[in-house]
Protein backbone atom coordinates (compact mmCIF):
# COMPACT_ATOMS: atom_id res chain seq x y z
CA UNK A 1 0.00 0.00 0.00
CA UNK A 2 1.62 3.36 -1.20
CA UNK A 3 2.41 5.95 1.55
CA UNK A 4 0.51 9.56 1.43
CA UNK A 5 2.60 12.75 1.88
CA UNK A 6 1.63 15.02 4.37
CA UNK A 7 0.92 18.36 3.13
CA UNK A 8 1.06 21.77 5.63
CA UNK A 9 -1.49 23.67 6.23
CA UNK A 10 -1.79 27.01 4.56
CA UNK A 11 -1.69 30.15 6.99
CA UNK A 12 0.63 32.95 7.63
CA UNK A 13 3.13 31.23 9.16
CA UNK A 14 3.33 29.28 5.91
CA UNK A 15 7.25 29.05 4.23
CA UNK A 16 7.24 31.45 1.44
CA UNK A 17 8.39 30.04 -1.77
CA UNK A 18 12.39 30.42 -2.52
CA UNK A 19 13.31 33.30 -4.34
CA UNK A 20 15.99 32.93 -6.96
CA UNK A 21 18.92 35.44 -5.90
CA UNK A 22 19.72 37.71 -9.04
CA UNK A 23 22.84 39.59 -8.85
CA UNK A 24 22.94 43.05 -8.58
CA UNK A 25 24.68 44.71 -11.75
CA UNK A 26 28.30 46.46 -11.64
CA UNK A 27 28.46 50.23 -11.10
CA UNK A 28 29.80 51.22 -14.50
CA UNK A 29 26.18 49.06 -15.62
CA UNK A 30 23.77 51.31 -14.14
CA UNK A 31 22.01 53.52 -16.64
CA UNK A 32 22.25 56.94 -15.76
CA UNK A 33 19.46 59.21 -14.35
CA UNK A 34 17.60 61.37 -17.44
CA UNK A 35 18.35 65.37 -17.68
CA UNK A 36 15.83 67.72 -16.28
CA UNK A 37 14.52 69.16 -19.72
CA UNK A 38 15.60 72.90 -20.45
CA UNK A 39 13.73 75.51 -22.74
CA UNK A 40 13.32 75.01 -25.76
CA UNK A 41 16.02 76.18 -28.56
CA UNK A 42 13.15 78.35 -30.73
CA UNK A 43 12.63 79.78 -26.52
CA UNK A 44 15.98 80.51 -25.76
CA UNK A 45 16.92 82.62 -29.25
CA UNK A 46 13.60 84.79 -28.74
CA UNK A 47 15.02 85.53 -24.68
CA UNK A 48 17.94 86.75 -26.06
CA UNK A 49 16.41 88.63 -28.89
CA UNK A 50 14.33 90.35 -25.98
CA UNK A 51 17.17 91.54 -23.42
CA UNK A 52 19.15 92.55 -27.08
CA UNK A 53 16.34 95.11 -27.94
CA UNK A 54 15.50 95.94 -24.42
CA UNK A 55 18.92 97.04 -23.96
CA UNK A 56 19.57 98.61 -27.24
CA UNK A 57 16.03 100.92 -26.34
CA UNK A 58 17.51 101.60 -22.99
CA UNK A 59 20.91 103.05 -24.94
CA UNK A 60 18.97 104.72 -27.29
CA UNK A 61 16.66 106.81 -24.60
CA UNK A 62 19.94 107.15 -22.59
CA UNK A 63 21.74 109.19 -25.43
CA UNK A 64 18.21 111.00 -26.42
CA UNK A 65 18.38 112.39 -22.84
CA UNK A 66 21.91 113.18 -22.52
CA UNK A 67 21.44 115.25 -25.99
CA UNK A 68 18.38 116.98 -24.66
CA UNK A 69 19.88 117.92 -21.57
CA UNK A 70 17.78 115.63 -19.57
CA UNK A 71 20.20 113.78 -17.59
CA UNK A 72 21.75 114.88 -14.20
CA UNK A 73 25.69 114.48 -13.91
CA UNK A 74 27.79 114.60 -11.37
CA UNK A 75 31.50 116.67 -12.36
CA UNK A 76 34.22 118.17 -10.52
CA UNK A 77 34.83 121.59 -9.05
CA UNK A 78 37.37 122.19 -10.96
CA UNK A 79 35.87 121.24 -14.25
CA UNK A 80 33.10 124.08 -14.31
CA UNK A 81 34.24 127.61 -15.57
CA UNK A 82 32.30 130.09 -13.41
CA UNK A 83 33.39 132.83 -15.98
CA UNK A 84 31.59 131.26 -19.36
CA UNK A 85 29.22 134.42 -19.46
CA UNK A 86 29.84 137.85 -17.83
CA UNK A 87 27.35 137.54 -15.09
CA UNK A 88 24.62 139.38 -13.98
CA UNK A 89 24.95 139.33 -10.26
CA UNK A 90 27.60 141.86 -8.92
CA UNK A 91 27.64 140.97 -5.07
CA UNK A 92 26.75 138.28 -2.89
CA UNK A 93 24.31 138.98 0.07
CA UNK A 94 26.12 137.39 2.98
CA UNK A 95 23.32 136.39 4.83
CA UNK A 96 21.61 134.50 1.87
CA UNK A 97 25.23 132.91 1.04
CA UNK A 98 25.33 131.46 4.81
CA UNK A 99 22.02 129.81 4.53
CA UNK A 100 22.76 128.07 1.11
CA UNK A 101 25.67 126.70 2.84
CA UNK A 102 23.55 125.61 5.61
CA UNK A 103 21.36 123.85 3.76
CA UNK A 104 24.15 121.85 1.09
CA UNK A 105 25.64 121.38 4.91
CA UNK A 106 22.61 119.41 6.07
CA UNK A 107 20.68 118.18 2.55
CA UNK A 108 23.46 118.11 0.11
CA UNK A 109 22.25 119.68 -3.09
CA UNK A 110 18.71 119.50 -4.29
CA UNK A 111 18.83 121.38 -7.34
CA UNK A 112 21.40 120.85 -10.25
CA UNK A 113 23.47 123.76 -12.00
CA UNK A 114 23.13 124.14 -15.79
CA UNK A 115 26.74 123.86 -17.95
CA UNK A 116 26.96 123.58 -21.59
CA UNK A 117 30.14 121.31 -22.55
CA UNK A 118 32.86 123.81 -23.88
CA UNK A 119 33.52 123.48 -27.43
CA UNK A 120 37.17 124.04 -26.56
CA UNK A 121 38.15 122.49 -23.22
CA UNK A 122 41.15 123.66 -21.14
CA UNK A 123 41.84 121.40 -18.53
CA UNK A 124 41.11 120.70 -16.32
CA UNK A 125 37.81 123.14 -17.44
CA UNK A 126 35.51 121.26 -19.51
CA UNK A 127 32.22 123.01 -19.15
CA UNK A 128 30.86 126.02 -18.61
CA UNK A 129 28.61 127.84 -16.11
CA UNK A 130 24.92 128.84 -17.60
CA UNK A 131 23.10 128.74 -14.06
CA UNK A 132 23.77 128.19 -10.73
CA UNK A 133 26.67 130.63 -9.79
CA UNK A 134 25.57 130.88 -6.15
CA UNK A 135 25.47 126.95 -5.63
CA UNK A 136 28.87 126.64 -7.35
CA UNK A 137 30.22 129.57 -4.98
CA UNK A 138 29.05 127.90 -1.94
CA UNK A 139 30.06 124.51 -2.88
CA UNK A 140 33.85 125.88 -3.26
CA UNK A 141 33.77 127.67 0.08
CA UNK A 142 31.94 124.37 2.07
CA UNK A 143 35.24 122.44 0.29
CA UNK A 144 37.53 124.94 1.57
CA UNK A 145 36.36 124.92 4.54
CA UNK A 146 36.07 121.52 5.50
CA UNK A 147 37.78 119.83 3.22
CA UNK A 148 34.83 117.08 2.85
CA UNK A 149 34.86 114.94 -0.13
CA UNK A 150 31.23 115.34 -1.13
CA UNK A 151 31.59 118.85 -1.46
CA UNK A 152 34.12 118.60 -4.37
CA UNK A 153 31.47 117.75 -6.76
CA UNK A 154 28.53 119.51 -8.18
CA UNK A 155 25.30 117.78 -9.60
CA UNK A 156 24.39 119.81 -13.01
CA UNK A 157 22.39 119.12 -15.96
CA UNK A 158 24.63 119.62 -19.25
CA UNK A 159 22.54 121.41 -21.66
CA UNK A 160 22.44 121.28 -25.25
CA UNK A 161 25.13 124.00 -26.69
CA UNK A 162 23.30 126.49 -28.21
CA UNK A 163 23.62 129.95 -29.14
CA UNK A 164 25.00 132.39 -27.07
CA UNK A 165 21.72 134.35 -26.80
CA UNK A 166 19.68 131.35 -25.62
CA UNK A 167 22.62 130.67 -22.74
CA UNK A 168 22.35 134.37 -21.52
CA UNK A 169 18.49 134.34 -21.53
CA UNK A 170 18.67 130.75 -19.86
CA UNK A 171 21.20 132.66 -16.76
CA UNK A 172 18.98 135.84 -16.77
CA UNK A 173 15.39 134.07 -16.53
CA UNK A 174 16.86 131.80 -13.35
CA UNK A 175 17.94 134.75 -11.37
CA UNK A 176 15.02 136.73 -12.45
CA UNK A 177 12.92 133.90 -10.53
CA UNK A 178 15.44 133.57 -7.36
CA UNK A 179 17.01 136.63 -7.17
CA UNK A 180 15.86 140.04 -6.93
CA UNK A 181 18.40 141.82 -9.38
CA UNK A 182 19.80 145.28 -8.96
CA UNK A 183 18.11 147.34 -12.82
CA UNK A 184 22.22 147.93 -12.56
CA UNK A 185 23.06 144.24 -12.62
CA UNK A 186 19.88 143.64 -15.28
CA UNK A 187 21.23 146.71 -17.32
CA UNK A 188 24.78 145.37 -16.97
CA UNK A 189 24.41 142.53 -18.31
CA UNK A 190 22.23 143.41 -21.07
CA UNK A 191 25.41 145.65 -22.11
CA UNK A 192 27.61 143.02 -21.74
CA UNK A 193 26.20 140.22 -24.14
CA UNK A 194 25.64 143.81 -26.75
CA UNK A 195 29.27 144.43 -26.24
CA UNK A 196 30.18 140.56 -26.55
CA UNK A 197 28.19 140.19 -29.91
CA UNK A 198 25.17 138.37 -28.76
CA UNK A 199 22.75 141.27 -29.85
CA UNK A 200 23.39 143.57 -32.31
CA UNK A 201 22.10 146.83 -30.10
CA UNK A 202 21.29 147.51 -26.83
CA UNK A 203 18.05 147.24 -27.52
CA UNK A 204 17.80 144.46 -29.19
CA UNK A 205 19.70 142.88 -25.90
CA UNK A 206 17.07 144.46 -23.25
CA UNK A 207 14.42 143.04 -25.51
CA UNK A 208 15.76 139.35 -25.94
CA UNK A 209 16.99 138.98 -22.33
CA UNK A 210 14.01 141.08 -20.98
CA UNK A 211 11.08 140.63 -23.35
CA UNK A 212 9.25 138.44 -20.46
CA UNK A 213 8.70 141.68 -18.21
CA UNK A 214 6.77 144.58 -18.36
CA UNK A 215 7.79 147.58 -20.78
CA UNK A 216 8.07 150.34 -18.38
CA UNK A 217 10.02 147.93 -16.12
CA UNK A 218 12.46 147.31 -19.42
CA UNK A 219 12.27 150.84 -20.28
CA UNK A 220 13.98 151.77 -16.44
CA UNK A 221 16.44 148.94 -17.12
CA UNK A 222 17.57 150.47 -20.09
CA UNK A 223 17.70 153.65 -18.68
CA UNK A 224 20.62 152.55 -16.77
CA UNK A 225 22.81 151.33 -19.68
CA UNK A 226 24.42 154.85 -19.92
CA UNK A 227 25.37 154.53 -16.21
CA UNK A 228 27.07 151.21 -16.81
CA UNK A 229 28.85 152.59 -20.16
CA UNK A 230 30.56 155.40 -18.41
CA UNK A 231 31.07 153.72 -14.80
CA UNK A 232 31.30 150.37 -14.87
CA UNK A 233 34.50 148.99 -12.98
CA UNK A 234 35.04 152.01 -11.32
CA UNK A 235 31.84 151.99 -8.93
CA UNK A 236 32.64 149.75 -6.10
CA UNK A 237 28.68 149.27 -4.72
CA UNK A 238 26.73 149.32 -8.23
CA UNK A 239 23.98 147.38 -7.20
CA UNK A 240 23.27 149.65 -4.17
CA UNK A 241 22.14 152.90 -6.52
CA UNK A 242 18.48 153.59 -5.83
CA UNK A 243 15.94 153.31 -8.70
CA UNK A 244 15.52 157.06 -8.79
CA UNK A 245 18.65 158.00 -8.37
CA UNK A 246 20.34 155.87 -10.97
CA UNK A 247 17.34 156.92 -13.12
CA UNK A 248 18.76 160.63 -12.70
CA UNK A 249 22.07 159.49 -13.18
CA UNK A 250 21.31 157.72 -16.20
CA UNK A 251 19.41 160.58 -17.95
CA UNK A 252 21.80 162.92 -16.62
CA UNK A 253 24.96 160.93 -18.47
CA UNK A 254 22.74 160.70 -21.69
CA UNK A 255 22.35 164.46 -21.71
CA UNK A 256 26.11 165.81 -20.95
CA UNK A 257 28.85 163.21 -22.31
CA UNK A 258 31.61 165.30 -20.03
CA UNK A 259 29.61 164.26 -17.09
CA UNK A 260 30.85 160.60 -17.16
CA UNK A 261 34.52 161.94 -16.70
CA UNK A 262 33.61 163.91 -13.79
CA UNK A 263 32.19 161.64 -11.80
CA UNK A 264 34.97 158.84 -13.00
CA UNK A 265 37.42 161.72 -11.46
CA UNK A 266 35.07 161.80 -7.63
CA UNK A 267 35.05 158.46 -7.75
CA UNK A 268 38.48 157.29 -8.31
CA UNK A 269 39.84 160.09 -5.91
CA UNK A 270 37.21 159.69 -3.05
CA UNK A 271 37.45 157.64 -0.01
CA UNK A 272 34.44 155.72 -0.30
CA UNK A 273 34.85 152.69 2.10
CA UNK A 274 30.91 151.71 2.16
CA UNK A 275 27.79 152.32 -0.42
CA UNK A 276 26.37 155.18 1.78
CA UNK A 277 29.29 157.22 1.14
CA UNK A 278 29.64 156.63 -2.56
CA UNK A 279 26.07 157.71 -3.14
CA UNK A 280 26.97 160.56 -1.21
CA UNK A 281 29.75 161.06 -4.08
CA UNK A 282 27.79 160.99 -6.74
CA UNK A 283 24.97 163.09 -5.55
CA UNK A 284 27.98 165.72 -4.98
CA UNK A 285 29.18 165.32 -8.88
CA UNK A 286 26.15 166.10 -9.93
CA UNK A 287 25.03 169.04 -7.65
CA UNK A 288 26.37 171.70 -10.47
CA UNK A 289 24.30 170.13 -13.07
CA UNK A 290 20.59 170.71 -13.62
CA UNK A 291 18.78 166.88 -13.84
CA UNK A 292 16.13 166.13 -15.97
CA UNK A 293 14.43 164.50 -12.56
CA UNK A 294 14.75 165.44 -8.86
CA UNK A 295 17.25 163.59 -7.05
CA UNK A 296 16.01 161.51 -3.95
CA UNK A 297 18.17 162.55 -1.05
CA UNK A 298 21.04 160.25 -0.16
CA UNK A 299 20.92 159.03 3.58
CA UNK A 300 24.38 160.09 5.07
CA UNK A 301 26.96 157.48 6.28
CA UNK A 302 25.78 155.17 9.41
CA UNK A 303 29.19 155.99 11.18
CA UNK A 304 30.28 159.28 11.13
CA UNK A 305 33.98 160.24 10.50
CA UNK A 306 36.30 162.83 10.45
CA UNK A 307 36.33 163.59 6.95
CA UNK A 308 40.04 162.48 5.66
CA UNK A 309 42.19 164.05 2.97
CA UNK A 310 41.72 162.70 -0.50
CA UNK A 311 44.64 159.89 -1.36
CA UNK A 312 46.60 159.74 -3.95
CA UNK A 313 45.51 157.00 -6.43
CA UNK A 314 47.07 155.49 -8.96
CA UNK A 315 45.23 153.75 -11.78
CA UNK A 316 46.79 150.93 -13.77
CA UNK A 317 45.15 149.50 -16.73
CA UNK A 318 46.62 145.92 -16.88
CA UNK A 319 44.53 144.52 -19.98
CA UNK A 320 40.90 145.17 -21.52
CA UNK A 321 37.96 144.85 -18.51
CA UNK A 322 40.89 144.30 -15.48
CA UNK A 323 42.03 147.22 -13.79
CA UNK A 324 44.45 148.32 -10.96
CA UNK A 325 43.99 150.71 -7.98
CA UNK A 326 46.52 151.93 -5.59
CA UNK A 327 46.38 154.49 -2.46
CA UNK A 328 47.35 155.43 0.89
CA UNK A 329 44.33 155.71 3.05
CA UNK A 330 43.89 156.24 6.81
CA UNK A 331 44.27 152.42 7.76
CA UNK A 332 47.48 151.99 4.89
CA UNK A 333 48.33 151.13 1.71
CA UNK A 334 45.74 149.90 -0.30
CA UNK A 335 45.35 147.64 -3.62
CA UNK A 336 41.86 147.06 -5.65
CA UNK A 337 41.68 144.87 -8.69
CA UNK A 338 38.68 145.32 -10.32
CA UNK A 339 36.72 144.35 -13.99
CA UNK A 340 34.78 141.81 -16.01
CA UNK A 341 37.99 139.39 -15.98
CA UNK A 342 37.92 138.99 -12.30
CA UNK A 343 36.89 135.63 -11.81
CA UNK A 344 37.40 132.47 -9.90
CA UNK A 345 39.72 131.40 -11.63
CA UNK A 346 41.81 134.93 -11.78
CA UNK A 347 41.49 134.94 -7.85
CA UNK A 348 43.02 131.15 -8.15
CA UNK A 349 45.62 132.51 -9.95
CA UNK A 350 46.60 135.52 -8.15
CA UNK A 351 46.32 133.62 -4.92
CA UNK A 352 48.99 130.69 -6.01
CA UNK A 353 50.90 133.38 -7.08
CA UNK A 354 51.02 135.05 -3.73
CA UNK A 355 51.24 132.09 -1.71
CA UNK A 356 54.68 131.37 -4.19
CA UNK A 357 55.91 134.89 -3.44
Amino acid sequence: MAKRRRLAPAGPFAAAPETPEVPSPAPSQVPPSPRPLGPAPIAQVAGEAAATAALAELSAEMTRARAQGRLIETLPLEAIDPGHLVRDRLALDEDEMQALMASLKARGQQTPIEVIALPDPRPPLTHGLISGWRRLAALKRLLAETGDPRFATVAARVIPAGDAAESYVAMVEENEIRVNLSHYERARIAWSAHREGVYPTVRAALQGLFGAVSRSRRSKIGTFVPLVEALDGTLRFPAAIPEKLGLSLGRALEAADELGQTLRAKLETADAPNAETELVVLQEALAGIEAPASLPPVAPPRTPAAKSPAPDLTRYDIAAGLVMRHWTGPAGDRIEIAGRQVDARFLADLKAWLERR
